[in-house]
């Protein structure tokens, strides 16, 4: 039997069913959708923005509120806006955090027939230069139905919320006498 296909419904927009099969730990399995950007800047500005809960209605358009702590097992409170739905508050728990690398959550709905593992991952490619993974892996029994019922909307926010990153961390890196950035 082949294994499912990926698709592209547009630029940066991926649905992949993973299969979880050999050798290193399973990856959760689901669909999976994400969007990528490049950002001139460095992981330390970053990660300072999205390690800072606080300031997320500062700059996130998919998260216009949040609070908890960034700590394993800790829950959070994220009001997130969808484009074109009305806002939703959801608590997530803390799966993984790695400083300056990545922060995992995990959200349960529907009594558990939907499992969401959400990511922000950078990867720094230079001093100055890093591109951040936004996704969220869908699962469980209605998973894959919920993502593509949703997955435009949810790779809009991601896609908003990455652009609002941006150009955040690169405002940021050059308010701290850094360079360059994709504005120069």
């Amino acid at each position: 039997m082949k294994p499912p296909q990926a698709f592209s419904m547009g630029a940066g927009f991926k649905i992949k069913t993973k299969d979880g099969g050999g050798g290193a730990p399973a990856p959760p399995s689901g669909v999976k959708i994400e969007h990528r950007i490049g950002i001139q800047a460095s992981s330390d500005a970053i990660w300072e923005l999205i390690y800072d809960l606080s300031t997320w209605k500062d700059w996130n358009p998919l998260y216009v509120e949040a609070e908890g702590q960034v700590r394993i097992g800790s829950a959070l409170a994220l009001k997130m806006v969808l484009p074109g739905d009305e806002p939703m508050v959801i608590r997530p728990t803390v799966l993984e955090w790695v400083p300056y690398e990545q922060l995992h959550w995990r959200l349960r709905l529907m009594g558990g027939l939907v499992t969401t593992t959400r990511y922000i991952e950078i990867e720094q490619l230079g001093p100055a230069s890093c591109v951040v993974s936004n996704g969220e892996i869908f699962g469980g029994l209605l998973g894959p139905y919920v993502a593509k019922r949703m997955g435009r909307k949810v790779w809009r926010g991601f896609e908003a919320m990455n652009q609002a990153l941006k150009d955040a961390a690169e405002q940021r890196w050059r308010a701290e006498g850094g360079a360059p950035t994709s504005d120069a």
